[in-house]
């Protein structure tokens, strides 16, 4: 159907992205902001028909002109916006279609990082997720669900085995009860197609009544249709979402096939921008694209969104508004938002976060240290998650507190001392030692990669303030010696002979490693390290900045990810080891001052990728490099 026949649903605008992701967690691009041809959608169509009757693997490689979307100019502009420029793609993870058909996904969050592969979860805009449609979705072709409004909350999983894969659950009784595997449409469907078309089915009223449960402010189901062929969807990878089911007569779907792209991007530059004047929720109207009242958010989720819309431009915390209020007032106040961070039950998650924020926009900030550390350290995890991303709203004034909590016997509170050093500890030796000694030294699979993770985030803090980059080059180091430390394992799904989705952890590993791909070639295994890969995205993100930064670990650095694209038996640890090669090279800030080191390296590096059995290409594309390069 031609685009002008069908309406659509309400277009994101550039200068609102910042807005739009800060409080509702997504955006959506029009077609024509992308500043591609508009008949390039059409050709991308139709080779992934000719490709799946063909039955081949679709990837970039085979269709190149998807990179061409990737490398929009419209695109490009916007994911600047959103996670600064010079954004990486993760290699190999869903970068390939999807079709929508008979069956009802979970509602789930996404990994953060590779697939399947847990860690902290960043409130901050430091990943996002690119879902690309070629043609055009209506309401009845399975269009893609999400949940706007739902990005900053979430639920336990360091002790609760149904949420220790990567991705977060609404409802795991769904999977448990074997709903997935049940086919709502289709020849095989047990449904009148009535009930299906109208959306009264069982698997439709369990999904509704999964999100109405949650009695979260604002939060709803969200169809992202109609749209029109070329439309991108944007949003935080903490953004709960689902495959939907197709509705119309499942005997067209052949000839009329709903194809997907996803791609997963993340940050590699701090945001160093000025402050947009400041918003006032309460006198906007609508948001445009969900017809949610803006004047029915409270000024607990408003400290939220504020904060991280000022983070988002600025890098920074937004400065306490003074109130001029005595020291007995804010201690009451202060009592008050305790309590709530204390409230029990999943409904009281949003009162939790926002409590946080709330303590750390004090204008007291040793009353609110006091209030936030006695969080940190309690002995219930979603306290403990709400005073980890209050400390870090508070920025460098949490450091103490972080450091505290990284020498404590108990893991889950080191875990969050290591990651609130990275995200806001101050630049300096004694936090870096400590970061690296939960790198190479911790017991913890799990706090080791998020330390590994950590380096990065204090690495693009380092190079936005110019401060503490002295210490890089160490960074660099400690990140080699762990590549060298860290094994790759038999992914989960194979060793435990269970779907990820009920895996558990074992002695060797206490976070999720799966699920393993060989992409049926002789020279990978299906195998994974949360270490490895952490510390590879870390290098991506150091790579970024050049040379200069490395120091005397230049030629070590070099070696290593040579040793990983050559000899690494996991492909995605290759993808990541030849993104951050790639970046080495091309990236450059001076290009007239390479070292002999790095100018020897640009005259090999095709000859790596040629010898490589697979190339990383929606990766590689951020740097220039295509296919046909080759």
């Amino acid at each position: 159907m031609p685009q002008e026949t069908i309406a659509s649903l309400a277009y994101s605008k550039a200068e609102n992205l910042t807005l739009e992701i800060a409080s509702r967690g997504l955006a959506v691009l029009a077609p024509e902001s992308l500043g591609v041809p508009a008949d390039l959608h059409q050709r991308i169509y139709e080779k992934e028909q000719n490709a799946i009757r063909g039955q081949q693997r679709i990837t970039p490689e085979l269709i190149p002109e998807i990179l061409d979307i990737l490398n929009a100019p419209g695109l490009v502009d916007a994911c600047d916006r959103i996670v600064g420029k010079n954004w990486a793609v993760v290699p190999f993870i869903h970068n390939a279609p999807f079709t929508s058909g008979a069956f009802d996904q979970h509602w789930h969050k996404d990994d953060n990082a590779p697939y399947n592969a847990r860690k902290q979860r960043h409130h901050q805009a430091v990943q996002l997720e690119i879902l690309y449609y070629p043609q055009e979705v209506t309401a009845e072709m399975g269009p893609t669900m999400v949940i706007p409004f739902s990005h900053y909350w979430t639920f336990n999983h360091e002790e609760n085995h149904d949420n220790f894969a990567g991705a977060d659950h609404i409802d795991f009784a769904y999977l448990i009860e074997g709903l997935e595997k049940v086919p709502v449409n289709g020849p095989d469907s047990k449904y009148d197609s009535e009930d299906i078309l109208h959306r009264r089915t069982h698997h439709d009223y369990r999904m509704s009544e999964a999100v109405s449960n949650l009695k979260w402010p604002l939060v709803t189901s969200f169809e992202v249709a109609p749209i029109h062929a070329g439309t991108v969807l944007m949003y935080s990878h903490n953004t709960f979402h689902r495959a939907n089911h197709r509705r119309d007569d499942w005997r067209q779907w052949q000839g009329n096939p709903r194809f997907m792209w996803r791609f997963w991007i993340y940050r590699t530059n701090e945001p160093d921008g000025q402050p947009t004047e400041a918003i006032d929720w309460n006198q906007l109207d609508r948001d445009p694209l969900t017809n949610i009242q803006f004047s029915e958010v409270n000024s607990t989720t408003q400290s939220v969104w504020n904060y991280h819309k000022y983070w988002m431009e600025t890098g920074k915390s937004p400065k306490p508004k003074l109130t001029k209020a005595s020291a007995s007032k804010l201690r009451l106040i202060a009592e008050d938002l305790i309590d709530k961070i204390l409230a029990k039950g999943d409904e009281n998650e949003p009162n939790r976060i926002g409590a946080a924020y709330q303590l750390a926009a004090l204008e007291d900030v040793t009353l609110a240290k006091e209030f936030l550390r006695k969080a940190l350290l309690y002995d219930r995890e979603n306290v403990r998650r709400a005073a980890t991303y209050g400390l870090i709203a508070l920025g460098e004034e949490a450091t103490e507190i972080f450091q505290e909590a990284v020498r404590s016997p108990i893991k889950w509170v080191r875990k969050a001392g290591v990651f609130g050093l990275g995200e806001v500890g101050l630049l300096n030796e004694e936090v870096l030692y400590q970061i690296k000694s939960c790198l190479l030294k911790d017991s913890s699979t799990y706090i080791r990669s998020v330390a590994a993770g950590a380096i990065g985030s204090l690495v693009r803090r380092a190079v936005a303030s110019k401060h503490g980059q002295q210490w890089i080059s160490d960074c660099v180091h400690a990140l080699v010696q762990s590549l060298n430390n860290e094994p790759n394992r038999l992914s989960m799904d194979l060793a435990q002979r269970r779907n990820i989705k009920f895996v558990r952890p074992t002695d060797d590993c206490d976070v999720c490693e799966g699920m393993g791909v060989d992409f049926g070639l002789e020279r990978f295994k299906p195998e994974r390290s949360a270490v490895r890969e952490n510390t590879l995205w870390t290098l991506v993100i150091i790579c970024s900045h050049g040379q200069a930064l490395i120091g005397d670990a230049l030629e070590s650095l070099i070696q290593a990810l040579k040793t990983v694209i050559f000899e690494d038996t996991n492909a995605i640890s290759v993808g990541y080891g030849m993104d951050a090669l790639s970046r080495l090279i091309y990236l450059q800030q001076d290009k007239v001052l390479k070292t002999v080191a790095i100018k020897q390296l640009e005259d090999e590096f095709k000859e790596i990728l040629l010898l490589s059995p697979l190339r990383c290409w929606e990766s590689l594309s951020r740097v220039g490099l295509k296919p046909e390069s080759l």
